[in-house]
């Protein structure tokens, strides 16, 4: 049966998987939705001419691949087990796909249980933002083996604009912790400068200038900081709260593999003091806000303005 043929089931249709699925349509696969606490989502979709289903055991069953896209392993957890759940609606042959950013011991024991009904679980985290999964132009990484990937692939691209095969199964998920603690530390790090350099007193846009002249010149670099002297912390749109998650879930994969992690741990950390400080719905920039209360820093000394501090979204 070609890709083009392959029924598909799309569980979990919020800010990201809206335009997976969107995508998925517009390139002519028929797409089942199971329904959403926001039915905005799921009656757009519709409009566009996917049919719903009212579990996710239903849509397990009359599909031949499934989608999940969810916040992370809890959420995916509870679809796979729940009474009509993806297991109880699982057959032989069924690929699901989870492209949420997950723990790999769980995503592991969920392949597992899958495999003892004949069904194949492959993890395809997502980076990016909703903007770039409306558009189509989402990067994944699958954990797969060849075979699964490349009956896969032609609905991967539907949606993406670059596409990894990085491994069997679990890769995925275990790339995506490590791409992530890289990106949010790096955040955490321009978070810190930003708040030192305003307390020393120089002028953030010569930092700015200096930095992005030399080895770190970057897209994140470039989308954090001109954005923070404006007094906007916007730049990443991805809440801080599921940034302090993911991290977590790197340093539990570390300590799972008896690796050192004090950097980890210390960003992990960073996110987690952000988050209590009210900062948790606000995106990831707003660490800048966080570390500038921590400090002492008024942050109207980067915007030119009245001291504000608290949780901006």
């Amino acid at each position: 049966m070609s890709a083009a043929n392959l029924r598909i089931g799309f569980i979990g249709v919020g800010l990201m998987g809206h335009g997976v699925a969107k995508n998925l349509l517009e390139k002519g696969f028929r797409l089942t939705v199971v329904g959403h606490r926001n039915r905005v989502p799921v009656e757009d979709l519709v409009s566009r001419g996917a049919l719903e289903a009212h579990t996710a055991a239903e849509a397990a069953r009359q599909n031949d691949v499934v989608f999940v896209c969810l916040t992370g392993s809890p959420q995916v957890e509870e679809a796979f087990y729940r009474p009509d759940g993806i297991l109880a609606g699982a057959h032989h042959g069924l690929i699901v796909v989870d492209t949420s950013t997950s723990e790999p011991d769980s995503t592991l024991r969920l392949g597992a249980e899958l495999a003892k009904r004949g069904a194949i679980l492959v993890d395809a985290p997502l980076t990016r933002t909703p903007v770039e999964a409306e558009a189509g132009r989402l990067n994944t990484m699958v954990g797969a083996t060849p075979e699964i990937f490349e009956k896969l692939r032609p609905m991967l691209d539907a949606y993406c604009e670059n596409v990894f095969h990085v491994g069997g199964p679990g890769a995925g998920h275990k790339l995506k912790l490590i791409n992530n603690f890289m990106v949010l530390g790096m955040s955490a790090i321009v978070a810190e400068a930003i708040t030192t350099a305003a307390k020393a007193g120089v002028d953030i846009a010569k930092l700015y200038d200096v930095v992005s002249a030399g080895p770190l010149a970057n897209g994140l670099l470039r989308n954090l900081v001109p954005k923070a002297i404006a007094g906007e912390f916007d730049g990443m749109k991805f809440q801080l709260a599921n940034g302090q998650k993911d991290l977590r879930y790197y340093t539990h994969m570390a300590e799972s593999l008896g690796a050192t992690s004090f950097i980890g741990e210390t960003i992990h950390q960073t996110f987690a003091l952000a988050s209590c400080l009210g900062f948790g719905a606000s995106y990831v920039p707003s660490l800048i806000e966080a570390q500038a209360q921590i400090n002492g820093v008024p942050i109207g000394t980067l915007r030119g303005k009245e001291p504000k501090v608290g949780n901006q979204t």
